[in-house]
């Protein structure tokens, strides 16, 4: 895209580092405030302290803040909504009080703080220039031609709205689409500018043309843009590589590593030998997971299924219970066996969502 895009795209845009919510625990008497708010609104029975069920909201919406998918659709994720709520409750079925909960709260904050600085997440006011401009570009058409036959792959017999459908999948964010898979850009945006800009018998055609598909598709582009255009939408983007640098960062610095793994072995269940059960190696390395710049479990499948074949090498689930020092070697051997996948095939992970809060960001956001 020419200069003039780039500049309307940093316009339409304001990254999100983390600075607003180091700024708002900073400021004890703003972050009070937020806390006495938060607190109250949790508080149902109005004792003074939340209980369990009382903090189920506020774990919802800390998870939720993470990306991670709603609690009971994934036993890793479920887990990590179990650590917050411990977080809270030091893991008892105690009341906690507002001095308990404004602390935690902080830490987890400052977290998430620490995250978004090592990936920002970018808010984008999609309006419809960027996607026009595509439309209009040398190389759409080349664009489209590609797209138009990886979306008849395997196909052939798909109706001409079927196979528009499937096409849109293929633009993005760069393009200046919203995310065509969300749920409420395709039941708002996608399903009826298709069904408005077809006849019945277009709807039906099957064996569509090149020639066909390409002056539908691009009508059907148009009037995304146009929507845009009258009603713009807000996406939250991000991207991330996991390219195992982190991990090497870490392993090579034995202090830090060594102080990663007591902060994590010390909430971990020992014997009265002070040996540990092998079991609780997946736990560990998901508290270490941030200083080693890997994502949450449960958050990207393919690191998922990395960590599984790791921990099988180690054979990580056969509950045997080990010496300290032996759980440290082993913690060593999964991630670096990790470091070594990711070094050979990193992991490229990207993220859109509609933010409908966002709704009325003003043009000129700060990039």
């Amino acid at each position: 895209m020419d200069m003039r895009s780039n500049n309307h795209q940093q316009q339409q845009q304001q990254v999100l580092d983390g600075s607003d919510i180091v700024e708002l625990v900073e400021n004890e008497k703003v972050f009070d405030k937020f806390v006495e708010q938060k607190f109250q609104q949790l508080d149902q029975d109005e004792d003074g302290k939340l209980s369990v069920k009382e903090l189920q909201p506020a774990v919802a919406d800390i998870g939720a803040a993470l990306g991670l998918p709603a609690q009971g659709t994934s036993p890793d994720s479920d887990h990590i909504y179990s650590e917050v709520l411990n977080e809270f409750t030091h893991g008892s079925q105690e009341k906690v009080s507002k001095t308990e909960f404004r602390e935690v709260l902080s830490d987890i904050l400052l977290g998430m703080a620490a995250g978004l600085k090592r990936d920002p997440i970018v808010i984008l006011r999609m309006d419809g220039e960027d996607l026009s401009e595509f439309i209009h570009s040398p190389g759409y058409e080349a664009e489209i031609v590609s797209i138009y036959f990886s979306a008849l792959s395997g196909c052939e017999e798909a109706s001409l709205r079927d196979c528009i459908a499937k096409a849109l999948q293929s633009l993005s964010v760069d393009h200046g689409m919203p995310p065509p898979n969300d749920p409420w850009v395709i039941s708002n945006i996608v399903e009826p500018i298709v069904e408005s800009c077809l006849d019945e018998e277009d709807k039906r055609e099957k064996c569509v043309s090149q020639e066909r598909f390409l002056e539908a598709f691009k009508r059907v582009v148009e009037r995304v843009a146009q929507r845009l255009n009258e009603q713009p939408v807000i996406v939250a983007h991000s991207e991330n590589t996991f390219d195992g640098s982190g991990i090497r960062r870490l392993l090579s610095n034995k202090f830090e590593f060594d102080k990663a793994l007591n902060v994590a072995l010390e909430i971990i269940p020992k014997d009265r030998h002070g040996k540990v059960s092998k079991e609780y190696l997946r736990a560990v390395l998901d508290t270490v997971a941030p200083s080693a710049t890997l994502p949450p479990l449960g958050a990207v499948s393919q690191m998922d299924d990395m960590i599984r074949e790791a921990l099988k090498m180690v054979n990580g689930d056969d509950g045997k219970m080990v010496k300290e020092e032996e759980f440290k070697k082993t913690m060593a051997e999964i991630l670096g066996s990790i470091m070594l996948q990711l070094e050979g095939s990193p992991i490229s992970v990207s993220s859109n969502s509609v933010v409908h809060e966002l709704r009325h960001l003003p043009a000129g956001g700060s990039g």
